[in-house]
């Protein structure tokens, strides 16, 4: 799971969702190196969750992830999925600038063509970026299929992969991304999915580092010691 590529703007916040472009770059050549291969989320049940296969995964459409992560992921032969906020498109990540971020362009129209031009894919993260177990059950529903609705309207393409804003889910939107017709979602749990493994409700690993602040200092310093 990633979020932002390149380098960091100033007064940035949540420092730890940008992956600067050289470490990508590094992350993908290692795993090539260990032999890895992509596959897309929707796709690991029915290849019965081959070994070393990974799906990976951007969530919000960053206009940053075609600036610095296209050129690398080709270099490698590796595919993606973009999972966009479909009412957002072209503009900035209203929710996170809500809270104090600084803001970021999200990927327009065509940009998201180019995006599939290069053999990527996009999935769905509802309209407007939601906590949906904190809105009515009507307006997730809406969200959940609306996104599904808009995205292929827009790019005439199945939109079979879904991802839920923050991680936030529960039974009840679990059954409204399934009654909407997608065949996988992904959550912000961590681990690795094998056989058996629910298919709405797939679990990721984000790559980032850990925030440079006292807590995660003392945190790691009481590791060190326990260890």
């Amino acid at each position: 799971m990633y979020h932002k590529l390149g380098p960091r703007p100033r007064g940035t916040r949540l420092k730890g969702l940008y992956v600067g472009e050289a470490l990508f770059r590094r992350q993908l050549r290692e795993l090539a190196a260990a032999g890895y291969s992509t596959i897309a989320l929707d796709g690991l049940a029915a290849a019965n969750f081959p070994s070393r296969r990974i799906a990976l995964t951007f969530d919000d459409g960053f206009e940053n992830v075609l600036r610095y992560g296209v050129g690398s992921l080709a270099q490698y032969g590796f595919k993606a999925t973009q999972y966009l906020v479909a009412d957002r498109l072209g503009q900035v990540n209203d929710w996170e600038v809500r809270e104090g971020e600084v803001p970021e362009r999200l990927m327009d129209k065509e940009q998201v063509r180019d995006w599939l031009a290069a053999g990527h894919a996009i999935g769905a993260h509802t309209l407007t970026h939601p906590r949906l177990t904190q809105v009515s059950p009507a307006q997730a529903r809406e969200e959940i299929a609306g996104s599904k609705k808009k995205l292929e309207d827009l790019f005439g393409l199945p939109m079979r992969e879904f991802c839920y804003p923050y991680g936030d889910w529960n039974p009840a939107m679990r059954d409204e991304v399934a009654a909407a017709g997608y065949s996988a979602a992904c959550t912000t749990e961590r681990g690795v999915n094998s056989a058996g493994a629910d298919r709405l409700a797939y679990k990721r690993y984000m790559a980032r580092y850990a925030s440079r602040n006292w807590r995660n200092a003392l945190l790691a310093i009481r590791g060190w010691l326990a260890g």
